[in-house]
């Protein structure tokens, strides 16, 4: 008998090695995936403090002045916290989910070009940017978690609010933290680092006071144009969501409606985000 040498495989045992190295090629991919994503999650875990900070000021500083003060002092209808919640909470998911993406990519894509590591990474490109959007989509339902229980401390009991629709509230938040994720790739892809802060001030405080945060749409009635113009606010379905899921027995946009907008906003944002990662990530 000819021994075999080491590290030689015969012709029966190649297509057996072949079929575990195809196989090890395939799971490759999805086990990089985690690997960025156990990364990025345990940064957000250190950082927890900022990040609420970061995100969740503004709305927090919304209910103490509109939902508490103001009612305190008889400038508004106690009611109107019924309406102010939903849209809060929309506003918390939307900078939250934008910022967690968006001031990363200012990092990645600036003068040190930290991007680059990540993209040696042995998985395919598109998926660099995904695993962005799915960190955004995370931080986005954080926010609404810790300012969901906050803001019914501070205003108290509020009129209508239920807790009964859990699906519809679970639909709405993720679907509303991965479009605003998703937004939050395409604008870190195509605008350079030094203009986020104009980015801010221009696109995205207009989107939140345009966006039916504070009011609801069908508020808008009495103004029909501004009513239908807004329509092209991605925030509206959020915040209408909200109200859907959380007051059903406000006025608000119906449901259906709601999800189904989202969902074509979700796959332009996508689409586009991706492309525009793509040419920057590759350029």
């Amino acid at each position: 008998m000819v021994p075999r040498q080491a590290g030689v495989t015969t012709a029966v045992e190649r297509p057996v090695v072949a079929a575990r190295t195809h196989r090890a090629t395939e799971a490759a991919p999805a086990a990089v995936f985690l690997a960025l994503l156990r990364r990025d999650v345990r940064v957000v875990r250190r950082e927890l403090p900022y990040f609420l900070v970061r995100t969740v000021m503004q709305p927090m500083l919304f209910i103490v002045v509109f939902g508490w003060l103001l009612p305190k002092m008889g400038f508004v209808r106690g009611a109107y916290t019924t309406a102010l919640l939903p849209g809060v909470l929309a506003v918390s998911l939307t900078l939250s989910a934008i910022q967690s993406v968006v001031l990363p990519m200012v990092q990645d894509f600036g003068w040190t070009r930290e991007i680059e590591d990540r993209l040696l990474a042995p998985v395919p490109t598109p998926l660099v940017g995904v695993e962005k959007i799915v960190v955004g989509v995370l931080q986005g339902i954080i926010a609404a978690v810790v300012v969901l229980p906050a803001s019914r401390l501070i205003m108290g009991p509020i009129p209508g609010l239920t807790l009964v629709h859990a699906g519809a509230i679970i639909a709405v938040t993720l679907l509303g933290a991965a479009t605003f994720s998703a937004l939050g790739l395409l604008m870190g892809s195509i605008i350079n680092p030094q203009q986020i802060g104009l980015m801010f001030s221009t696109i995205v405080a207009p989107m939140i006071f345009f966006g039916c945060a504070y009011y609801p749409w069908r508020g808008l009635d009495a103004v029909p144009v501004a009513q239908y113009a807004v329509l092209i606010n991605p925030l509206v379905y959020v915040a209408e969501g909200m109200r859907a899921a959380l007051t059903p027995g406000a006025p608000h946009m119906p449901l259906a409606t709601v999800v189904g907008a989202q969902l074509v906003i979700l796959t332009v944002f996508c689409t586009f985000g991706l492309r525009a990662f793509m040419r920057r990530a590759v350029g």
